[in-house]
């Protein structure tokens, strides 16, 4: 049995935001002493802040994402919830391994610490194909989605664990270029257009239809 997409937009909608939110209760209250100005305090907090943009930035990328991809969608199933829940799980655990980054970036437990952080969106990359398949293997896409927007979409989600992999091992050695690495994923998927041809279509008419006067 199949149904529209308004009620799993709204509850994946909560999710995110409520992930979101999390991030800015990992950065904590800075304290100054006598031998410490509460500017200094404040300043030796970067770690945090840093964290926090990062995970910001990709659940926000997600959150994109995921409202492109149900737009995509004519309607959901019963396997459909199961695999938007588990991509949701990914997107709640995004804040402790944030924290944890906060807490060492700055510290000899720096590589640890970013491959932890790395390694934590390897789930999440795999949850994402998991989801794309279950709409792709339940015919939940609507009728204007070509196989050449599923094919290109699909393989962007395929890349997603390998280079997750990759960060992970090369921030052992190298954090910053492991941190590099999945910033640079993210910006890939900033670019990544849902939309079809035939939406693009629709809304060039949209404009000439205004344009016309309504006419």
């Amino acid at each position: 049995m199949k149904e529209t997409t308004t009620r799993v937009e709204a509850f994946s909608d909560g999710v995110f935001a409520i992930a979101i939110t999390l991030l800015i209760l990992e950065v904590k209250v800075p304290h100054a002493g006598p031998e410490q100005h509460l500017w200094t305090a404040i300043a030796g907090l970067w770690p945090s802040y840093l964290a926090f943009l990062l995970s910001f930035f990709v659940i926000m990328v997600m959150w994109v994402n995921h409202h492109e991809l149900i737009r995509m969608v004519e309607a959901v199933d019963y396997p459909f919830f199961f695999a938007n829940g588990l991509v949701l799980l990914t997107v709640t655990i995004v804040p402790f391994p944030t924290a944890v980054l906060a807490e060492h970036l700055n510290t000899p437990e720096a590589g640890a610490a970013v491959a932890f952080y790395c390694a934590t969106f390897v789930p999440n990359s795999l949850s994402w194909s998991l989801l794309f398949y279950t709409i792709h293997r339940g015919n939940l896409f609507k009728e204007e989605v070509t196989p050449e927007e599923i094919s290109r979409i699909r393989g962007s989600y395929a890349v997603g664990p390998a280079v997750y992999l990759v960060a992970t091992a090369v921030a052992f050695y190298q954090p910053w270029l492991g941190l590099a690495i999945n910033l640079a994923l993210w910006i890939l998927w900033v670019r990544l257009c849902y939309h079809s041809k035939t939406d693009d279509a629709a809304a060039e008419d949209q404009r000439a239809h205004r344009a016309r006067g309504g006419q």
